[in-house]
């Protein structure tokens, strides 16, 4: 599946060059063409990607310090000097265009939703969001920021593809360690999903192509994405089971939002060596997806790809009624709330009880 990718923000920036790199690395060619856009100059700095400075006659390239509002104002503001710079990165040949952004932070959840909804008046192929959501512990203006972010976010694109921080967080990792991992694993996931259409070494039985994913994300709304792998043995008759539970390891303990199981719609995709692969194991875990989605729209499929592992991705369309969604726009509300109300006297903040064994 060929696509362009535009992160939006530092998260959107640094997860965009991740999964460039990932698709450089691999050889898969999916990826045509990338481009980081933020407010903050020195963010833009570090990347390797192109990088579009905007919101210089606001905040100086400082930033936006949070506000996603003015981040969206510097999004139209500067619309269409970012749609000038991804001409020619946005050819033909390219069958989607991925925005990529942090929900939590300013320019990434104020600007993707405003350059998404550019994109889609532009551009005839499908435009999908890839939204990183603030962990729990990442403060109330994160929280508050990502529930507005995600609503836009999931009216002007396609489909939103969520990823939730504290899916794939460590206790006990710093936090620039957790972020650099967390950026690792969603370029594996998305890196392999990109590409399981493309042209590789080996013959499947039954390849899956750009139309298959592109068919489970027509139904718009929220999408998630899980991964597992395990190792592989030389006999295929052998896998049965090992496809099956990767399988069912990638939807219940792999995905990137957890507990969000029901969708209108899925896509199994199966990678490794194509003699590896057992047909019956496929089609017993593409059942098993079936039977735990409640979704009658399950594709399934191969990846041929020279390795010694077998891996199982499974796409969801069509999760944004699952608890974990709205155990998120819960603590969002509860933290815009929070945001919202009028400063305290400060005085008042210390005639706590609590506090006066400090004193």
């Amino acid at each position: 599946m060929k696509v362009a990718l535009v992160g939006v923000g530092q998260a959107g920036g640094k997860v965009t060059e991740a999964i460039a790199a990932f698709d450089d690395r691999m050889e898969f060619g999916a990826v045509r063409g990338a481009l980081a856009v933020n407010s903050a100059e020195a963010d833009l700095q570090s990347l390797s990607l192109d990088t579009v400075l905007i919101g210089q006659d606001r905040v100086k390239g400082h930033g936006v310090g949070g506000d996603n509002e003015l981040g969206a104002e510097v999004m139209q503001t500067d619309a269409d000097q970012v749609m000038g710079s991804l001409d020619g990165r946005i050819t033909a040949e390219a069958e989607a265009i991925f925005v990529v952004a942090g929900l939590g932070g300013g320019t990434g959840s104020g600007g993707a939703p405003v350059l998404a909804r550019e994109l889609s008046r532009v551009y005839s192929v499908p435009v999908y969001a890839l939204g990183i959501l603030p962990g729990r512990d990442e403060g109330s203006l994160y929280q508050a920021n990502a529930g507005r972010s995600l609503k836009t976010l999931a009216r002007e694109a396609d489909a939103t593809l969520l990823i939730d921080n504290d899916a794939w967080h460590d206790s006990g990792e710093s936090v620039e360690g957790a972020f650099d991992a967390i950026n690792q694993e969603i370029a594996r996931r998305v890196g392999l999903l990109l590409a399981s259409g493309e042209a590789v070494e080996g013959v499947g039985e039954s390849v899956v192509d750009s139309s298959e994913v592109i068919n489970t994300l027509r139904e718009g709304g929220v999408a998630a994405l899980g991964y597992a792998s395990a190792a592989a043995s030389d006999d295929s008759a052998d896998n049965i089971n090992t496809v099956t539970s990767t399988a069912r390891k990638a939807l219940f303990t792999g995905t990137s939002l957890p507990d969000a199981t029901t969708a209108d719609a899925a896509l199994l995709v199966v990678a490794g060596d194509p003699d590896a692969i057992p047909r019956k194991g496929v089609e017993r875990a593409r059942r098993m997806v079936e039977d735990e989605t409640g979704s009658l729209q399950v594709r399934g499929g191969d990846f041929p790809l020279q390795s010694d592992q077998l891996a199982a991705l499974v796409l969801l369309g069509g999760v944004e009624r699952s608890e974990r969604i709205d155990e998120f726009m819960q603590r969002a509300k509860e933290a815009r709330k929070a945001e919202d109300e009028p400063n305290r006297d400060p005085a008042e903040q210390f005639q706590n009880d609590e506090l006066d064994g400090l004193f």
